[in-house]
């Protein structure tokens, strides 16, 4: 596990803009000035675009080098390469909603990941269409926020999500096994920052009960997804896959435990890599810094 950041001291910035000589240059110019001394840096050129993609965590020696200064001073910076940036206290923990209904082992993951240091998140609220986790949220004392959902109250319970969103000013929400369908509205205003989870297979078994397709058809593989919520179900931008090998041994329950545990490393990995702006939308593609 790599240390903690440096609070006020190390940061991260991540950037994309059209392709054009002298920008890494422009950048490291940028840091030089302001005492910054990179501690990591990856950068990726898309020809086929004509877009440029870099990541830089640095630290800074000057105490007057902090996040709002830091920010204009490399406005000029990005105004004359027609960058979009980000730029972010490495250490600030992202603030994290989790959604869940009644399969619990995504949830279960993450909250002890957090508790363990191994996600630099934190986690303001659990919210459940159903009440089976208010017991485990209860002992990781995070409040849990019963919301249930049917075709009469939908409208009414993502309106209270989004109270919840703005109110405990939210970054990030994770759909950790939530067996609901989001409107589109809610899923634009969601855009960039809401991270969905689900099984996937070769073939892919749509409906009920997708594990005993999976034994049915004796697969093979037995996979995960983790993408960005778009309002065009399950094709969101992906983030992260996982896959095992599975054989005929194997029952349908069997298959289950395989599949969960390759649903939760994935989502783990995805909640990771954005919480540390790792994952930056390119179209209908990801650039992921690992």
């Amino acid at each position: 596990m790599s240390p903690r950041p440096h609070p006020g001291r190390e940061y991260v910035l991540t950037l994309s803009c059209p392709e054009s000589a002298g920008l890494v240059h422009a950048v490291s110019g940028f840091l030089v000035r302001n005492s910054g001394n990179i501690l990591e840096s990856q950068q990726f050129d898309d020809r086929l675009k004509g877009r440029f993609f870099m990541r830089v965590h640095f630290d800074v020696s000057d105490p007057n080098a902090d996040l709002k200064n830091l920010r204009y001073r490399f406005g000029p910076v990005a105004e004359a390469y027609q960058i979009s940036w980000t730029l972010r206290d490495a250490s600030t923990p992202t603030r994290t909603l989790i959604m869940v209904s009644k399969f619990g082992h995504c949830l279960n993951d993450l909250l002890f990941r957090r508790r363990a240091g191994a996600l630099n998140i934190e986690i303001p609220a659990i919210v459940s269409n159903h009440r089976d986790f208010e017991g485990l949220a209860q002992t990781y004392d995070v409040p849990f926020h019963h919301i249930p959902v049917n075709k009469d109250t939908k409208a009414d319970a993502e309106a209270r999500l989004l109270e919840l969103v703005r109110e405990l000013d939210i970054d990030l929400v994770v759909l950790a096994r939530y067996m609901q369908i989001l409107s589109d509205d809610l899923c634009k205003q969601l855009e960039g920052r809401a991270i969905n989870i689900h099984h996937s297979f070769l073939p892919s078994f749509k409906g009920a009960r997708p594990y005993q397709q999976a034994y049915e058809r004796g697969v093979k593989l037995v996979g995960a997804t983790a993408h960005y919520v778009t309002p065009d179900l399950d094709e969101g931008q992906i983030i992260e896959q996982g896959v095992v090998r599975v054989d005929h041994s194997l029952d349908s329950e069997e298959l289950v435990t395989v599949g969960r545990d390759v649903e939760a490393q994935v989502l783990a990995h995805a909640v990771k890599w954005h919480s540390e702006s790792r994952v930056m939308v390119d179209g209908n593609r990801t650039v992921v810094f690992r």
